[in-house]
């Protein structure tokens, strides 16, 4: 069932199938259920796929599989993807029988054209609600109400009642609790809309570029919305976006019965203006917009070649991070998409990349030693008492679900006066509670020591660490791990009787 405000409840489901189970003198030994799920694609339904599983492995200790009504096997929109299914449950001896159902499924003629009949009106009702529900959804849009998704930085989300009285300030991933209640974007924290007007000012009086805006964000320590260090896609989508301007528009992307996200034309878009307060004028978002198709206008072969040489020139040597991060170069994507790949346009310039691939090996090498260690730390966690939990995501360690940690390793480089130096990536590592940075020796497996600080003294290092970094820093140096293992120790409270 996707919703629980309907017939269809698992309940409601369970009880119908127990008593037709007891009619039919059935034992039942498994359930399989998809609660809050569509049942338009398999993806969605980790229940079906689980009980296909079972019966194709042999693994189901059953005969007969039990099912509510047509629809509830699923609204696939292509009713033969439906019926594939049930065949799968069929050849591995397994039968498919609907309980609210006035047909049997028995294979007959009649049944299966009752079947399929049923199952075109599955398809076909999900249709009409998807249709149904995009009508809502753009009056609502059109008379000036959020459509949906985040705020956005700058932007905070009010819900208000149906006469549009204000109630309260949503947080992220709240979510209205009435129908009747709708959102509208109001403008956020002062320091927030001073950075939305610094992005849009650098960008076309400045002339900087997104990269170049994000860059400069960073190195303030500010992150976006999500909490996340600015890249320039965060710093695009700003540039962008009307409703900076008080415009609400939604449409731009369609994903309807769960299909490919398909990008819509301007044609399509539901649109209400100047039904937000802006967060910047109208000539100086209509200016930005105007310089992002210029700078959109292609670009030769022979220049991209030639800013690559002049920054061969300047640098000594080229990578995607050295290219993507000048600012006279078009991004390292850029030249994949036109020369085939990086190594190609490398050697149209005349560069050697044989370096570059052993710095790939190295860091690869240099991954696997830091995923090691957190995992060796996530088991000494555990022996003291606490707990750990790696999120892939966003590369975190969250230590007793009370404070995070963000761990990075860093190569030794010999600098050409002989002195040792680690490179400290402090977007990386900034955000969380507490910072960890690996030092590693020459030989890239052997560990030097750890750099373990809070957030707050992470900001303050240099971005090039040296053997000695003072008085200051030098006390965050330790041989091991043992300090987060002292933060995550629990010990037994004892109470007197």
């Amino acid at each position: 069932m996707s919703t629980e405000r309907q017939i269809y409840s698992i309940d409601n489901q369970r009880d119908a199938i127990r008593d037709y189970a007891e009619v039919m003198g059935y034992d039942i030994v498994a359930t399989y259920e998809d609660p809050g799920r569509s049942g338009l694609s398999l993806g969605g339904r980790p229940g079906l796929q689980r009980l296909l599983e079972d019966v194709e492995s042999r693994r189901a200790d059953f005969e007969t599989v039990v099912v509510y009504d047509v629809s509830r096997w699923g609204r696939f929109q292509n009713t033969d993807e439906s019926a594939s299914y049930e065949y799968r449950c069929q050849t591995a001896g397994v039968r498919i029988e609907f309980c609210a159902e006035l047909f049997v499924n028995d294979g007959s003629i009649g049944s299966d054209v009752l079947k399929a009949i049923k199952r075109s009106m599955a398809a076909e009702l999900s249709r009409m609600l998807s249709n149904r529900v995009f009508a809502g959804q753009s009056r609502v849009v059109r008379l000036g109400f959020r459509g949906g998704g985040n705020a956005g930085y700058g932007f905070r989300r009010l819900l208000v009642d149906a006469s549009g009285k204000p109630k309260l300030i949503l947080h992220r991933n709240e979510r209205k609790s009435l129908a009747s209640d709708r959102i509208i974007l109001v403008p956020g924290p002062t320091d927030e809309i001073k950075v939305v007007r610094r992005i849009f000012n650098q960008y076309v009086k400045k002339g900087k570029t997104e990269r170049e805006i994000a860059s400069a964000l960073n190195w303030r320590g500010l992150l976006t919305d999500f909490d996340r260090p600015w890249t320039s896609e965060a710093v695009r989508t700003i540039l962008t976006s009307e409703k900076y301007i008080g415009n609400n528009v939604w449409n731009r992307v369609s994903t309807r019965l769960q299909h490919r996200p398909v990008k819509n034309p301007a044609s399509a878009f539901v649109r209400a203006d100047n039904v937000f307060e802006p967060l910047v004028s109208r000539a100086l978002f209509d200016r930005a917009q105007q310089i992002r198709r210029a700078r959109a206008c292609p670009i030769t072969d022979e220049k991209l070649l030639a800013d690559l040489s002049k920054l061969l020139e300047e640098r000594g040597k080229l990578s995607g991070a050295i290219i993507t991060a000048a600012p006279g170069c078009r991004s390292a994507s850029n030249y994949m998409h036109r020369f085939g790949s990086i190594k190609a346009a490398y050697k149209l310039v005349g560069y050697d990349s044989t370096q570059n691939l052993r710095d790939f090996n190295i860091g690869k090498l240099l991954n696997q030693r830091r995923q090691q260690i957190i995992e060796h730390l996530i088991v000494e966690i555990d022996r003291v008492g606490g707990s750990a939990r790696y999120d892939s995501k966003s590369k975190l360690l969250f230590i007793n679900e009370e404070f995070s940690v963000a761990i990075g390793i860093s190569r030794c480089r010999m600098m050409p006066s002989g002195y040792p130096r680690w490179r400290y990536r402090q977007r990386r590592l900034i955000g969380p509670d507490v910072s960890v940075l690996i030092r590693m020796e020459t030989d890239h497996v052997t560990v030097r020591d750890y750099l373990i600080a809070s957030a707050h003294e992470a900001h303050r290092a240099l971005p090039m660490l040296k053997a000695d970094n003072g008085a200051r820093l030098n006390t965050f140096l330790f041989a091991s791990l043992d300090p987060l293992l002292d933060m995550a120790r629990r010990e037994p409270v004892l109470t007197s009787a």
